[in-house]
């Protein structure tokens, strides 16, 4: 399995306008074969740092995901909104369980 994990900045004054957009974006990647989860979480002390957590159950499956329309669309808007400042880290993992 590959997590992908960080965070992405934006102006905290373009946050409502994204909104829209990171919805569908989580939306349509959780209905990719191989998305395990896909979650965009606000700070809760920075405004406009959002938290990014992604599970794929392997290389293909985001490899595919990379080659998609709605990513396409999601980095069109995020230029549009300002988003930057991606610092995001991919790691493979083994077996999970429940703590």
């Amino acid at each position: 399995m590959l997590l992908i994990v960080g965070t992405i900045r934006l102006p905290a004054a373009n946050l409502e306008a994204a909104r829209p957009f990171m919805k569908k974006m989580v939306e349509a990647s959780l209905a990719e074969d191989g998305c395990i989860e896909y979650n965009y979480a606000e700070d809760v002390i920075e405004p406009g740092l959002i938290h990014v957590q992604e599970l794929w159950s392997d290389q293909t499956a985001f490899d595919r995901h990379v080659a998609t329309a709605h990513l396409a669309e999601w980095r069109a808007a995020g230029a549009q909104l300002g988003i930057g400042d991606r610092k995001l880290r991919m790691y493979e993992v083994g077996a999970s369980r429940p703590l």
